[in-house]
């Protein structure tokens, strides 16, 4: 038989062959081995103290080196946190976050899952993480305070650079698809500058405990998009938008936006291998909810950079578009979670090049 501890999370994956649900029967079936709480408690005493009848898997790494690495010695103490009690002091943190339903930021995260790393910014209000690429694009996702069950911040802000891929594996580690009724609660821990972020995940009975090293923050773009220097603006609602994305030619390298007070008021083109195609929106659609035109604007923009949008577009339910008197781009994407909060993903783009008026 092959240990578990020589297994790390992947190798149980293999062993449960059900997307991490077997890791409650490796539970039931190891209940009396060190992986569980009661050993590491009894290390140094001959009586394990009064716990409640829970049990714990200690998951002794996962992706890479980022999960918690346990001491196995018989006279080691570990002591497994609940996510119901007090893990530490909270003085000592300098973030603190609980939900009830991590998915309801899990799908909000992989909205703007296009590049390995990404940069958390915390403050009272909530929590902004920023995804770019190429100094041309940049994804913002905003978890409101209010989304969490307990959220903390001890300083005026918190900052730092994460692994965001890695941070995604550790948010499901219990699986991307729970059964009814079944719901993965998160806790998570930051203590400041230099110090990794802790996961503390239960589903079930079972915690698993993840730390993520975390990095010096990187200084991100200012796309100076002011809400003065925007000419036009429309809102529409997303099935209009994902329609429009499914029917245009996607060999073309460049997205044109046209915006104007006049027709044909919003304008989707595409110059691919089968020629030009145009798709139009009139102001009086019933799929436009709000238009806001000052003056005709024609704009490209790379396709390519366009492409991660859609993972947010799916998800939403409304759209604004918004273009300033440079011809940047704003796609700010209004998402429904499952327990029926909104949250915002807003996605920068710089034009790829001028299109003249016509």
């Amino acid at each position: 038989m092959v240990p578990l501890s020589g297994l790390g999370f992947l190798g149980l994956l293999q062993l449960c062959g059900d997307g991490g649900r077997g890791v409650k029967r490796i539970c039931k079936e190891w209940r009396d081995s060190l992986f569980f709480l009661r050993g590491f408690l009894a290390g140094k005493s001959s009586q394990a103290p009064d716990l409640p009848q829970r049990r714990f898997l200690i998951l002794g790494r996962s992706v890479g080196p980022s999960i918690k690495s346990l001491p196995w010695g018989p006279n080691e103490q570990w002591t497994m946190p609940l996510l119901t009690q007090q893990i530490q002091d909270e003085n000592e943190n300098s973030l603190v976050a609980s939900l009830d339903n991590v998915r309801n930021l899990s799908t909000i995260l992989k909205a703007i899952h296009f590049k390995d790393f990404a940069t958390c910014f915390a403050t009272k209000n909530g929590i902004k993480v920023t995804v770019e690429n190429a100094k041309c694009v940049q994804a913002n996702a905003f978890i409101q305070a209010e989304i969490f069950q307990e959220f903390v911040v001890q300083e005026e802000s918190v900052t730092f650079r994460i692994n965001l891929t890695v941070l995604l594996d550790c948010l499901s580690i219990f699986g991307s698809s729970p059964m009814p009724g079944t719901l993965t609660a998160l806790r998570m821990c930051y203590q400041g500058y230099g110090h990794p972020l802790m996961l503390f995940l239960e589903e079930g009975g079972v915690v698993t405990v993840c730390k993520i090293n975390t990095q010096e923050p990187e200084e991100t773009l200012d796309f100076d998009f002011c809400s003065t220097n925007v000419i036009n603006k429309i809102i529409l609602q997303s099935e209009g938008l994902r329609e429009a994305f499914s029917e245009l030619d996607m060999t073309s390298e460049v997205l044109q936006i046209t915006m104007s007070p006049n027709k044909p008021y919003f304008r989707l083109s595409t110059f691919g291998n089968a020629g030009s195609s145009h798709l139009d929106y009139p102001k009086d659609s019933d799929l436009m909810e709000a238009f806001h035109c000052n003056q005709t604007q024609v704009n490209r923009y790379k396709i390519s950079l366009l492409k991660p949008s859609t993972k947010a577009l799916v998800l939403s339910c409304k759209v604004s578009i918004r273009t300033d008197n440079r011809g940047f781009l704003s796609l700010q994407y209004m998402i429904r979670n499952e327990d029926g909060q909104i949250c915002f993903v807003e996605y920068y783009c710089c034009p790829d090049e001028e299109v003249p008026e016509s």
